[in-house]
């Protein structure tokens, strides 16, 4: 399994970024996908997730500014961010819980990570 994560880069306070991450390999169904970030100095945290039905769950700092979607036949989890600010800054990670063919099992995977910068 291989999650390939793209759309990082500098942007300044108030501008916009749309990341994605895409998964490939033998991946039979994607249950939840995600969106971490971690910030120099801080605990990687959840930005937000989706299932694989389409429900949401944002962390409040980004609530009304970012949003989590998903192309399900692309195997491509989108984070469009809005409104960023400076605290915003950081590197942000995919993680999909999946189900592989032949197996039962759930097992999740994390992406390498993109950073973001928010700075004018």
């Amino acid at each position: 399994v291989q999650l390939q994560a793209s759309g990082g880069g500098l942007v300044q306070p108030g501008g916009s970024l749309r990341l994605s991450c895409s998964a490939s390999g033998s991946i039979f169904r994607i249950n939840s996908m995600n969106w971490y970030r971690q910030a120099p100095g801080k605990q990687r945290e959840l930005v937000a997730d989706i299932t694989k039905d389409g429900n949401t769950n944002y962390a409040d700092s980004v609530k009304e500014r970012f949003t989590i979607s998903r192309d399900n036949a692309r195997k491509t989890v989108y984070l469009q961010m809005n409104s960023l600010k400076p605290e915003d800054t950081a590197v942000y990670y995919c993680k999909i819980s999946y189900v592989e063919y032949g197996s039962v099992w759930s097992k999740e995977y994390w992406g390498q990570g993109t950073l973001v910068t928010v700075s004018s």
